[in-house]
């Protein structure tokens, strides 16, 4: 069975007459009589009733027809598909990124994108580290944006960026008056973090190895954001004070918050471009990895 024969029976189905039927297939009518006798001797049951004057389409022959109309519909979806991807830059690319990295990164990348692009749109989606991994794995999504450490078989892993972190506090924080501070410091004050599961919130403990848990049990650590902007709202009502990427310290309000960097050494983070090393689109990962890179740059990291 072939493309060809499902296209002479779909026609011949459409004429009920072999001549038209093959006018419109571009062959001679013995050539479109054979195939069609030939498929209805492979499939070992008549599509079609034929007369002197006449064809009539048979019962089995009604689903056989329509079953081929589906498969030459796929075809030709295979073929659009196929001359979509020689432009590897114009169909949609699904990204993923972690939350404390996706607010603050794409509304910088996305025009940057979009000019090195032309225009190739993205299919966003947030989560954490440990759900957008298989989502990468098995095609739901062709790259992510994470902070490393990231190990994944079959993945190619980019670091793009280090990112600094900063001390977010109220106002009127005592710790206002100095230049920078010291990660020991922050076992001294309420520190709110984000929940289980963010690596974020694992690497600012990392980097300040004097809060334990019974920090958490005293009171002092409070770890209950469920997002930054959450925890940002929560430090100038006074709560506490937070460690933040750099990148989320924009467009906050001074008139309430303030911000001041690490004392060295300064912990920071490595952000990293994670992709399946199968993907077929390398220049729409390139374009991405090009545009976090500028992005950068106007962020100041």
């Amino acid at each position: 069975m072939t493309l060809t024969e499902l296209k002479y029976i779909v026609m011949l189905a459409e004429e009920k007459h072999f001549g038209r039927a093959a006018d419109r297939c571009y062959v001679s009518q013995p050539t479109l009589s054979v195939a069609v006798k030939k498929l209805e001797e492979e499939l070992g049951t008549a599509i079609f009733e034929r007369s002197k004057s006449s064809v009539y389409i048979t019962p089995v022959g009604e689903q056989i027809i329509t079953q081929a109309k589906r498969v030459l519909d796929q075809a030709n979806m295979i073929k659009e598909l196929a001359n979509a991807g020689k432009n590897q830059l114009t169909g949609p690319l699904k990204v993923g990124a972690i939350y404390t990295i996706a607010p603050y990164l794409f509304p910088v990348m996305i025009p940057s994108l979009r000019h090195i692009t032309s225009g190739m749109p993205l299919i966003i989606e947030e989560d954490l580290t440990e759900n957008l991994r298989p989502k990468l794995r098995n095609g739901e999504l062709d790259a992510i944006i994470v902070a490393l450490p990231f190990q994944e078989p079959d993945v190619v892993t980019q670091p793009i960026y280090e990112e600094e972190f900063v001390v977010l506090m109220p106002k009127n924080h005592s710790w206002t008056q100095l230049d920078s501070i010291n990660t020991d410091q922050l076992s001294s004050d309420n520190l709110l973090l984000l929940g289980k599961g963010h690596c974020f919130s694992e690497q600012v403990l990392e980097a300040c190895p004097l809060l334990t848990d019974n920090d958490v049990n005293n009171g002092r650590t409070v770890v209950n954001g469920s997002s930054l902007e959450t925890i940002r709202y929560m430090v100038s009502s006074g709560l506490g004070v937070t460690v933040l990427p750099k990148s989320a310290v924009t467009n906050i309000d001074h008139t309430m918050l303030a911000v001041r960097p690490f004392a060295d050494p300064v912990p920071k983070r490595t952000v990293a471009l994670a992709w399946r090393a199968s993907f077929p689109r390398p220049k729409a990962i390139e374009s991405v990895s090009q545009s976090i890179r500028d992005a950068c740059k106007q962020l100041d990291l």
